[in-house]
């Protein structure tokens, strides 16, 4: 079930008892599905995706960069697996995926989704009304509204595409769920 976040989607997320591995934790492919069921929520369940019947032919990823922050173990709490737009390409989107059970967050993924073409199955340009409605989760861009013909917005590029923020290892990582 998705929850709302301001300028990020949140999927909430429990953990299976199948989930945890001969180690006794979430294991690490698992986490890759929880970032994979996300991704699917936002660009195929979201009610403006639907009802806007953007990416019709689907998308495909194209890159998953992931750090694995701490060791998640089964709760009955579920997850927040929050997604944010770090930028906007012609025929993508990166994604920054963190899935966190507050006040931790376990992993951050960038995954690059690109939208596909129906009968080439390679990538095709973003369509303005998707491009509007991925804006909608860039941190700190005006809320999605959806207008018939609003002109295509055009998100800035980072400079650095270097590694995630705060990679380098902490004992503790917080997570950073906005509340509304």
């Amino acid at each position: 079930m998705s929850a709302p976040h301001s300028n990020a989607h949140v999927l909430t997320c429990p953990t299976r008892w199948s989930d945890v591995d001969e180690n006794g934790h979430i294991n690490n492919a698992r986490l890759v599905s929880y970032v994979q069921e996300g991704i699917y929520d936002l660009f195929c369940h979201h009610k403006v995706a639907v009802r806007e019947s953007l990416f019709p032919s689907g998308f495909l990823i194209a890159r998953h960069e992931i750090d694995y922050l701490e060791q998640l173990h089964h709760q009955p709490e579920p997850l927040l697996v929050r997604l944010t737009v770090e930028q906007l390409g012609r025929s993508s989107a990166h994604v920054v995926v963190n899935v966190c059970r507050d006040p931790l967050t376990y992993m951050r993924a960038r995954t690059v989704v690109v939208a596909r073409d129906r009968e080439s199955g390679r990538s095709r340009k973003l369509s303005q009304s998707e491009r509007r409605f991925l804006s909608a989760f860039v941190p700190g861009e005006a809320p999605f509204e959806p207008l018939a013909s609003a002109p295509s917005q055009r998100v800035p590029v980072k400079a650095s595409r270097g590694p995630l923020p705060g990679s380098a290892h902490r004992a503790r990582r917080r997570c950073r769920a906005s509340a509304r």
